[in-house]
């Protein structure tokens, strides 16, 4: 009877029903040993274990001495999906162990989900409904005087990774220019996209919209602060998707109370974010809670392209459907894990 390759299973928060079909998890079942770590301390689990396993789905803190006994292990499929500093990168990039996050299935529906909270501010829909609902309702323009069209208005990116490019098609449409800051991307590989590489300074002062996508660093740490913010042009419109860590909440805050400026925000500081902040009470800014791409469709992509790049790796081929660790990156990324899908 032929031996099973084993996976370790250890995707917390996330469970591997959320995650997988139940054909592709018959699927893994079928073609793998899958070992769970269920209640076992973490440490012991994996050195127990990791010596036998040929991938691991989880996000495990591994110390070296640990990861020293994997002699077989081919890649960590990250399924919380923010690169966390977990383990010795640089002792998996030397045994060609891939690490690999299962981010890019959330680039489409926060995409969605940002221009959806986009057109509600453009047009107070959140509002309206809401007057609809407690019998309150203004007809006509009377709620309209500062509703605006998203046609022909200049846009800015604040981080141009993926989430910045699946949106960029939903929003070519109306754009007059489109902006982009991201100090870890080309100028070139962002005029590749018809897009105008920026200066953070001069995309905040010239853009009408801003989507905040950056990922969390250790040299960007609150950058949107007060004086950063200030720059924003009046009745502009800043969207707060990614990475509450960019932005000086404190400051967003006094911002936002002073000026003529609107705001959507599906990521904080803190979550749940605390019942009794001042930030609640604003009336120009909608909220979201953290659920931009919590989707189940979302969740189970996640499955699919974990299978699709295991299977690339048992075929000797580079994985290509999950995002991979860089050795040069990785270890100044500063991501806040979830607890909640």
């Amino acid at each position: 009877m032929k031996i099973k390759p084993i996976i370790l299973v250890d995707p917390f928060p996330r469970t591997m029903e959320l995650i997988f079909s139940k054909d592709k998890l018959n699927y893994l079942k079928s073609k793998f040993k899958l070992i769970k770590r269920g209640k076992i301390l973490e440490k012991d689990f994996y050195d127990r274990n990791i010596e036998k396993a040929i991938f691991i789905i989880g996000q495990p803190t591994l110390e070296l001495s640990t990861l020293k006994k994997a002699k077989k292990l081919k890649a960590i499929f990250n399924v919380e999906s923010n690169f966390l500093h977990n383990m010795d990168y640089d002792y998996c990039f030397k045994k060609n162990i891939y690490v690999l996050s299962t981010s890019p299935v959330f680039a489409q529906p926060v995409a969605e989900m940002s221009l959806g909270l986009l057109l509600s501010i453009a047009r107070s829909i959140h509002i309206a409904h809401n007057d609809f609902i407690h019998k309150k309702e203004k007809y006509g323009g009377e709620i309209s005087q500062n509703n605006f069209l998203i046609k022909n208005k200049n846009f800015g990116f604040v981080g141009f990774g993926d989430l910045a490019k699946a949106t960029l098609p939903l929003i070519k449409p109306f754009a007059n220019k489109i902006l982009a800051f991201d100090p870890w991307i080309s100028n070139i590989n962002i005029k590749s996209k018809n897009v105008h590489p920026a200066s953070l300074e001069n995309l905040l002062k010239n853009s009408d919209i801003i989507f905040v996508f950056a990922t969390s660093t250790v040299s960007n740490k609150q950058m949107l602060n007060f004086k950063k913010l200030n720059l924003m042009k009046d009745s502009s419109t800043i969207l707060i998707m990614s990475r509450a860590a960019v932005v000086n909440f404190d400051d967003l805050f006094k911002f936002l109370k002073q000026r003529n400026v609107f705001a959507a925000i599906d990521v904080f500081p803190k979550e749940p974010f605390p019942k009794n902040d001042p930030l609640r009470r604003l009336k120009n800014v909608i909220f979201s809670p953290h659920r931009a791409g919590a989707l189940d469709v979302v969740f189970k992509d996640m499955g699919d392209i974990v299978i699709n790049d295991l299977k690339l790796i048992l075929a000797g081929k580079t994985p290509k459907y999950c995002k991979k660790a860089e050795l040069k990156t990785v270890t100044k990324i500063i991501s806040k894990p979830v607890d909640i899908n």
